[in-house]
């Protein structure tokens, strides 16, 4: 009956890795063992498994937290464990009281920090391809309601998964459907040493309160409240790889990456469910250079109802740490707090020959001045090109940064317009009018805004006998 036990142990961790392919034949892994029946049984565990099943190699590893007399001899122990089954065997006696002192954390963050940190010194030691957790069902359901009293998302509510990446290797937990009870008894029919630690009886530490009382009550009602709690884990984590799955799909078909910013179009979002206008919300914020916890769901509640307003067709939202949410007319972009002031700029153009090309490096663009006869004239396909009855226009011409009062007089319109307002008016956003260079007559007048439009002055006509054509582009940005 003992052998029966133990081989349905060895099997459910066997099927676990197929089905979440945890591992493949000759994978180096390593395996946290901690001294306790759960760490020490799945030691075994994957022991047989590398012996019998998978060609997998093992690395037994081990911390010594220092807070516990007990602890040198528990470290002894798992040394001897290892020799005994053959595996290399590395451990740290790590001074947590110090390096809580030194960082501020807390006794339990403080160890598993140091702990995972060790763990990935000794995987990248040997080339291991993954760490191997000895977490269980029952500490999935502690993880669970230890996240659904936080209140957290579906990500947290998913609790642990089989399978994390991690600084280039995988977290793998192959124990996620086998019970605590099964691996102590496991320990003890097989006769395997572990050690017991007496600080998991401590109510101060928030896990040890929900596993000795939140849970135990709540079992009252629900007798089956583990295996409940575990179902409601895998159900969720499937749902949550499938929405962040398509989160990613719709972050690279709606957001665009340019100059550190991340922008995207605001209709394209509204069609969008609120579940999904969240999660892309949510991975825009984690590609920004903002701490872990400063994305939370009242920032991207936030900002997610600011884009939803009706009203408001630009405005700036400050989302902390230098960064801000900016929304120009029907775009929103996210990234470093900027100004839209330009520089000031003049260039005068009283006479050239052939085509001729200005830089203005202010601002990384030029303009183009081609003479042309009515005989190779082509009408403008853009407001990118503009041509001019050469005669009719007074020179010097000047080009030039906006200034405050601007007036052109447009094409089909009578009198003049203020720039402002024609940019206004085609929607031009706030951050790209400094972009816009000012093209002026010797008269001062605005006769052409490259890339918006031109005014009504000098246009071309069958009585045209000399054409200046006129483009406009962006700089090739010399690294």
């Amino acid at each position: 009956m003992e052998a029966l036990r133990w081989e349905t142990l060895v099997n459910n961790v066997l099927d676990a890795a197929e089905e979440h392919q945890l591992w493949v034949p000759g994978d180096r892994i390593v395996v946290a063992v901690s001294g306790g029946p759960d760490s020490v049984a799945f030691l075994h565990i994957m022991h047989e498994i590398s012996k019998q099943h998978v060609p997998i190699e093992l690395i037994c590893a081990h911390v010594h937290h220092g807070f516990r007399a007990e602890s040198d001899e528990e470290a002894r122990q798992m040394m001897d464990m290892a020799r005994q089954l053959g595996l290399a065997f590395e451990w740290v006696k790590a001074d947590i009281p110090s390096y809580m002192k030194q960082t501020g954390q807390g006794p339990q963050e403080a160890a598993r920090n140091r702990r995972y940190a060790f763990l990935h010194e000794v995987a990248d030691k040997y080339g291991a391809a993954s760490i191997a957790l000895a977490h269980h069902a029952d500490d999935q359901a502690e993880t669970v309601m230890l996240h659904l009293l936080r209140g957290s998302g579906l990500s947290g509510l998913a609790g642990m998964k089989f399978k994390r990446r991690e600084k280039n290797v995988e977290l793998i937990r192959p124990c996620l459907r086998i019970n605590k009870t099964d691996l102590v008894e496991a320990c003890n029919t097989q006769g395997f040493t572990y050690f017991r630690d007496k600080s998991n009886d401590e109510r101060k530490y928030r896990r040890n309160a929900i596993r000795l009382d939140v849970l135990p009550f709540l079992g009252q009602y629900n007798g089956q409240l583990t295996p409940s709690l575990n179902r409601l884990a895998e159900i969720v984590g499937d749902e949550d790889d499938f929405m962040e799955q398509s989160t990613h799909d719709t972050y690279r078909c709606l957001v665009q990456v340019n100059g550190g910013r991340q922008t995207f179009e605001v209709p394209s979002f509204l069609k969008l469910h609120v579940a999904l206008q969240r999660r892309l919300i949510k991975l825009i914020l984690n590609y920004l250079p903002l701490d872990s916890d400063f994305v939370d769901f009242t920032r991207i509640e936030t900002i997610r109802r600011k884009v939803m307003e009706i009203e408001g067709t630009t405005w700036s939202l400050d989302i902390g740490q230098t960064l801000t949410c900016t929304r120009e007319y029907d775009r929103i972009s996210f990234g470093q707090r900027t100004s839209v002031k330009g520089q000031s700029y003049e260039y005068r153009l009283a006479q050239w020959s052939g085509t001729y090309e200005l830089s203005l490096t202010e601002i990384n663009r030029y303009i183009r001045l081609t003479p042309m006869s009515p005989e190779n004239y082509h009408v403008p396909e853009s407001a990118d090109q503009a041509a001019f009855d050469a005669d009719g226009l007074q020179m010097p011409l000047v080009v030039r940064s906006r200034l405050p009062g601007d007036t052109m007089k447009v094409m089909g319109l009578n009198g003049s317009k203020k720039v402002k307002n024609i940019f206004i008016d085609e929607k031009i956003p706030p951050s790209v009018r400094p972009r816009i260079p000012v093209v002026c007559d010797g008269a001062g007048n605005v006769i052409w805004l490259p890339g918006v439009r031109r005014s009504d002055m000098a246009p071309v006509r069958e009585s045209t006998s000399a054409i200046l054509y006129m483009t406009v582009g962006d700089s090739a940005i010399q690294g």
